[in-house]
């Protein structure tokens, strides 16, 4: 009953992210400004999660997290350097681009993480490194061409963006790990969002929009970008890790992607040529033997160590 449980977490989660870049896409449709919807995001997904933290775990935490300056420096890092720039990079290419891209492209962070710990002498290439990067390479290809070399199937902006993202989650995901081996992921990500949100807004004030100018369809999904898309997504996600492996997580959390795409192509209309299908598959493919050849350490690992904490 437990591994049912944890199975539906993962999966409504990663679900719940899918379609939440594809609801961002609608609400830049709309007018609204990426800069504005990052700050709201973040301000007000980071509060639920901590308030979940609050009276779900250990609240001591919320408060412990600050008690040390190198963990509070290196706390304020990760929210500027990771959460914010994985965030503002992400929605920026949906808008410019799609949910589909931006997503798959996010997705390419384990290739750069590869390629880094190898530039840096930390590990040696495998075989199984080949073929994931090839993997990788292939299915970007066909993403973003269509199969044609002569033109780009994908605005240009987009590609930039969605590439930057894919950097922004691979440095998010590495300088994570610390902070991950004395806190819970919960107060992590939250005050993460928190720090990453108050910067943005003082560029940005979230306060400065013209609410009235909203259709209240807006608002519907303005609702599930912050509440579905990124809150319950995580929350759910890391729920789910209490009754599932490290290899079964990341095989259930390849659905966001999927769902994406699925939600771009039939939801928004846009157009996916063949070799598009063929590049995503490809890219999914790489994420799913990732997993598989994942090793099942739950043992000797922090719980929330156990996968990036992706939050859409």
């Amino acid at each position: 009953m437990n591994k049912r449980k944890g199975m539906f977490l993962v999966i409504t989660g990663a679900i719940f992210w899918g379609i939440g870049g594809t609801a961002a896409k609608k609400l830049f449709e709309y007018g609204i400004d990426v800069n504005w919807l990052v700050t709201t995001r973040l301000l007000i997904a980071g509060l639920l999660l901590l308030i979940v933290q609050y009276f779900k775990k250990d609240r001591s935490q919320i408060i412990g997290v600050w008690k040390t300056r190198k963990t509070a420096v290196h706390l304020v890092i990760f929210g500027l350097l990771g959460m914010l720039a994985v965030q503002y990079t992400y929605m920026a290419a949906i808008e410019h681009g799609n949910a589909a891209v931006a997503t798959l492209l996010q997705y390419l962070a384990p290739i750069m993480i590869i390629v880094y710990l190898l530039l840096s002498k930390q590990t040696i290439l495998t075989q199984r490194d080949v073929l994931t990067v090839s993997l990788a390479l292939i299915g970007c290809f066909f993403l973003l061409t269509n199969g044609s070399i002569s033109q780009l199937s994908v605005p240009a902006p987009a590609i930039i963006w969605g590439v930057l993202s894919g950097i922004a989650l691979a440095f998010y995901t590495l300088n994570a790990v610390p902070l991950l081996k004395q806190f819970d992921s919960l107060v992590i990500v939250g005050w993460a969002m928190i720090i990453g949100g108050s910067a943005l807004s003082l560029l940005h004030p979230p306060w400065q929009m013209n609410f009235n100018s909203l259709a209240l369809e807006a608002y519907f999904y303005l609702a599930f970008v912050i509440i579905f898309g990124t809150m319950i997504a995580f929350w759910f996600y890391i729920e789910s890790l209490q009754s599932l492996s490290p290899k079964e997580s990341s095989l259930l959390g390849s659905i966001e992607p999927l769902a994406a795409v699925l939600t771009t192509v039939f939801w928004l209309k846009e157009p996916f040529g063949y070799f598009q299908w063929l590049g995503t598959l490809c890219i999914i493919g790489m994420i799913l033997f990732m997993a598989l050849n994942k090793k099942d350490s739950s043992s000797s690992q922090h719980p929330d160590e156990k996968e990036p904490l992706k939050v859409g």
